[in-house]
């Protein structure tokens, strides 16, 4: 039998944080019932958080290599990394994780993100062909073109990114700039009607009346007046 090596404490000093939402101990973990899917979750914080950049993931084959990790996924019969797919699985059948496999010159790799808005956005931009290969080893992935994710901003601003919302997210790139789109949004919440309706009547009336920015930036009271009656006083609750 196995002796069980004992945790000393931890030591004086400062010492480095992982940050864990508050959702994962009142809402995720009681959900949990399988060990390996516990541990990998944890370990997803704790490795995300070591990462850098606006978007961060971690890939199959780095977690593969990471012997700690497979340790102590590691089971009587099961080999280490079939125990780690299945812990992975697990999470992403949960909605904790988000799976993307992307093909490269050298085979497929497996990314997986955690299930919040950056995460969320980062897959629909891998959907829409935004990322591309970055030719380093260790973050193979990286968008395109680094600039503000309207996906994002609607999440993080008007509500969920439903699969319907995305595609007339998707609709709206094709047809308005990005810079359009992020300042309907702010108009939006400045006048508290979170409804992407609204957001595409405001650039629906730019795009056929034409837009003259002086006066959304002028007189605070007058361009709040603009957006809030006349076309616009239907999308406001009775």
């Amino acid at each position: 039998m196995k002796s069980q090596k004992g945790f000393p404490g931890f030591p004086e000093g400062k010492l480095k944080l992982t940050p864990i939402p508050n959702l994962f101990f009142s809402e995720l973990l009681p959900a949990i019932d399988h060990l390996g899917e516990t541990k990998i979750t944890l370990y997803a914080f704790w490795a995300l958080a070591r990462k850098e950049g606006r978007f961060r993931y971690l890939r199959h084959e780095e977690m593969a290599a990471d012997q700690i990790l497979l340790q102590g996924l590691a089971s009587p019969g099961t080999p280490p990394v079939e125990a780690l797919d299945e812990a992975l699985e697990r999470a992403v059948a949960r909605g904790t994780l988000l799976k993307a496999s992307i093909e490269f010159e050298g085979g497929t790799e497996t990314f997986y993100f955690l299930n919040s808005p950056k995460g969320r956005a980062a897959l629909t931009g891998i959907e829409l062909g935004e990322w591309q290969p970055s030719g380093l080893s260790e973050t193979p992935l990286e968008l395109s073109v680094e600039r503000p994710n309207i996906y994002i901003l609607y999440e993080q601003n008007i509500g969920p990114l439903t699969p319907m919302i995305a595609e007339r997210l998707r609709d709206a790139e094709r047809t308005y700039s990005t810079q359009w789109i992020e300042d309907a949004i702010r108009i939006a919440v400045e006048n508290n009607v979170r409804k992407w309706r609204y957001i595409e009547a405001i650039l629906e009336g730019w795009l056929t009346r034409g837009r003259d920015e002086r006066e959304d930036r002028g007189d605070s009271e007058k361009a709040r007046r603009r957006y809030v009656e006349g076309e616009f006083a239907d999308f406001w609750d009775s």
